[in-house]
């Protein structure tokens, strides 16, 4: 009441969240969490249904591998739950250290930085290697989690066209007199659209006009290159990548992010990248998962996985292709099966699961409007009779609404 004895009445400051919402789900763009019950596998249970699981980054099915388990186990057992401390005061473990040797060595490099998650270590780096007087050359394809860390740095941001190294040396030479530093930056493998980037090109031009070199190898960790090197690896570009970013979110199986460079570069990141100085350490338990899943990339073993999960990529893009399916970019385990249409995307991903088979829609803003698709990723835990079979309801799903 206000002092004159009239009821005030105050008005939500968030009602237009709530707003923004509803339009979303009457536009059907509004997609509601679907919840994993039990393990990350290629056939899972989902929300209560069995489907097989092409939404998963896990492509070489370490999320459940009983190497790692053990590893996990062992860790928590020894060293307790949590690190307790951010890495810079009192959460840098031996195993933390260890860790990092062991990517580098894996990686051909001199040093590695581990971060909280590869969304972290991208945006860390960035912000922390780049200021206002700087400039960035980006791909304009790029994650978000390179777009962010771009703004953070505020440095100038000069965007070329997808994988076009003719239009990212015009924009070197309109700026070639520039007096900051300059970053040229790309995915290896871009994450909607399953391709690779031109990593020789680009490192020539990052030669030829005095640039830092960076790639961001997230969906290529585990996936190209010897053992699943990288596109470093894969390009045979080493020595001339100054900054390369992993994840072990998806083919190592666990969680975390990684950074390998020069020991210079390492150790100005554990100085200055501020997801490393304001983030507690990763738990014994995922620290020690992760050197598991990398003692396994550098053996026979890993080296099949990896082998295995491009017989299987093959053998899917095959059979699609012989349903009527187009993915002309994609040379990666990401398929994607373009839609248009975001609601559309949406109800072609619903219909796909009441079906049998789990393939998210991505639509705007993670895509630009109009180029909503479904993103199916193949792992080298399918069996062959579940890509058919997904393949087949891919075709029957797909057919009524005229995706195909």
């Amino acid at each position: 009441m206000s002092e004159s004895g009239t009821q005030v009445i105050k008005q939500n400051p968030l009602l237009y969240v709530t707003e923004t919402l509803n339009d979303l789900r009457v536009k059907g763009l509004a997609p509601k969490l679907r919840v994993l019950d039990g393990e990350q596998k290629p056939v899972c249970v989902f929300d209560g249904c069995e489907v097989i699981n092409l939404a998963s980054n896990n492509y070489l099915g370490l999320t459940s591998d009983k190497r790692l388990r053990k590893a996990s186990v062992e860790a928590v057992r020894k060293l307790g739950v949590g690190a307790g401390a951010v890495r810079t005061i009192a959460g840098t473990m031996k195993l933390h250290m260890e860790l990092e040797e062991q990517i580098a060595k894996f990686k051909n490099v001199e040093a590695c930085v581990v971060f909280q998650s590869g969304f972290t270590a991208n945006a860390g780096t960035v912000s922390a290697v780049l200021g206002k007087e700087d400039l960035i050359i980006s791909d304009e394809l790029n994650h978000a989690s390179i777009i962010d860390g771009a703004r953070l740095s505020k440095a100038m941001i000069k965007v070329f066209k997808h994988k076009d190294v003719t239009d990212c040396e015009r924009i070197l030479q309109e700026h070639a007199a520039f007096p900051g530093k300059k970053l040229i930056i790309t995915d290896g493998v871009f994450s909607m659209d399953g391709d690779i980037a031109p990593l020789p090109e680009l490192c020539r031009l990052a030669e030829d006009y005095g640039c830092i070199m960076m790639v961001d190898d997230a969906h290529a960790s585990g996936v190209l290159g010897r053992g699943g090197r990288g596109t470093v690896d894969h390009h045979q570009c080493h020595g001339r990548v100054h900054i390369q970013v992993g994840t072990l979110s998806k083919a190592i199986g666990s969680m975390g992010g990684y950074v390998c460079g020069s020991r210079d570069l390492i150790e100005f990141l554990y100085l200055r990248a501020r997801p490393f100085l304001f983030s507690t350490s990763h738990p014994p338990a995922t620290a020690a998962a992760c050197q598991a899943a990398f003692r396994l990339l550098d053996s026979p073993d890993g080296e099949k996985l990896v082998e295995k999960l491009w017989a299987n990529t093959k053998f899917f893009k095959r059979e699609l292709k012989k349903r009527g399916f187009q993915f002309k970019t994609s040379e990666t385990p990401i398929v994607p099966i373009h839609v248009g249409d975001g609601a559309k995307a949406y109800e072609f991903s619903r219909k796909l699961f009441d079906a049998g088979v789990f393939a998210p829609a991505v639509a705007y803003p993670t895509v630009a409007e109009g180029k909503a698709r479904l993103r199916a990723i193949v792992s080298a835990a399918h069996k062959r009779e579940h890509l058919l079979k997904a393949a087949d309801i891919l075709a029957e799903v797909a057919k009524p609404l005229g995706i195909v």
